[in-house]
């Protein structure tokens, strides 16, 4: 399945989610030159789709992200890191080059490290924090489906685009 068609499946989910907020963990339009052009390859119409929402979105910037993509987008990208606070601890957003599961930033018990880059799905606590990776919508890797993340009710799931079914998923209460 092509990417912008993946994206479309994405999309379709949406209405039955009905996210608070919308989270890119960067590489927004560019796929990269280690990846191969993905069929669908249509970054302009993503870019149109992602703006319908931007005031839903929380985006940090990937790898691949630069400042002539953030002249199509009408949300910030540039961002190396956002956090996010809950109740009780924080989500810390980073794509996964700069900061990841090997250059941890510093962070506080039950803290949740939440980034891309891998394009592989994880869910789970290590130690004291929490790490999520919700895959990639787009270039899948790994063998995995196309895939998003969820949080609901303090456990983030990683949810497969094709049937919605769940990959990983980690309850992080503390």
């Amino acid at each position: 399945m092509g990417r912008y068609r993946r994206r479309n499946v994405f999309w379709s989910c949406l209405p039955k989610a009905v996210p608070q907020w919308l989270v890119i963990l960067g590489d927004v339009l560019n796929h990269g030159p280690r990846n191969a052009l993905p069929e669908g390859y249509a970054p302009a119409k993503v870019a149109e789709r992602l703006n319908e929402v931007a005031h839903k979105v929380i985006a940090v910037r990937g790898n691949c992200d630069s400042e002539v993509d953030q002249m199509l987008l009408h949300f910030p990208i540039t961002a190396p890191w956002q956090q996010v606070l809950l109740e009780k601890q924080r989500l810390f957003l980073t794509h996964g080059h700069l900061f990841g599961p090997e250059n941890l930033p510093a962070l506080n018990q039950n803290d949740v490290l939440v980034y891309g880059h891998t394009h592989l799905p994880v869910a789970e606590q290590r130690g004291e924090i929490f790490h999520f990776n919700p895959g990639s919508v787009s270039i899948p890797k790994g063998g995995n489906p196309a895939s998003y993340g969820m949080l609901d009710n303090d456990v983030l799931s990683v949810i497969a685009l094709n049937d919605q079914s769940i990959i990983a998923q980690v309850a992080i209460n503390p």
